[in-house]
């Protein structure tokens, strides 16, 4: 399994912002640490920002601060906001068709239970415990 691209943008926002907290964080700043697509970044900003994770202020000395403390951001919320769904396979070989196997096979069945199992142990883990050795990450990213 692998995640998307906006699921890993989203920790290392999140991450980056409980490193430099209380200060305020810019997009351009975490695209520039991580080397990544500004344009991308501001989508995940705005989304995060909706859903309570950061607080965003706009304009001159804008950024965004974390919306609420690490202990409370659980992983696996990030996660499931990030992907399209928490189903590995749809079951489906051609739009609005279900495939022919359906009605006796057990894959769908086991990759559910599999990616139940991925979320309870991406929901035991808080963004505080990401960032439990503050210093060395920030040396490692020259914050």
């Amino acid at each position: 399994m692998r995640l998307s691209t906006y699921s890993d943008y989203s920790i290392r926002v999140l991450m980056h912002a409980a490193l430099r907290s209380p200060e305020r964080v810019t997009v351009d700043e975490v695209a520039d640490t991580y080397g990544i697509s500004r344009h991308h970044l501001v989508k995940v900003v705005h989304d995060l920002g909706r859903n309570g994770y950061l607080q965003t202020q706009r304009g001159i000395g804008g950024g965004f601060t974390l919306g609420r403390p690490p202990e409370q951001i659980r992983l696996g919320d990030i996660v499931r906001l990030g992907e399209e769904s928490d189903t590995v396979i749809d079951c489906a070989d051609q739009p609005g068709r279900l495939c022919r196997l359906f009605p006796a096979c057990r894959l769908k069945g086991v990759l559910d239970e599999a990616a139940a199992a991925f979320f309870a142990v991406l929901d035991s883990y808080t963004l505080a415990d990401l960032v439990k050795q503050p210093s060395r990450m920030r040396a490692a990213l020259k914050l």
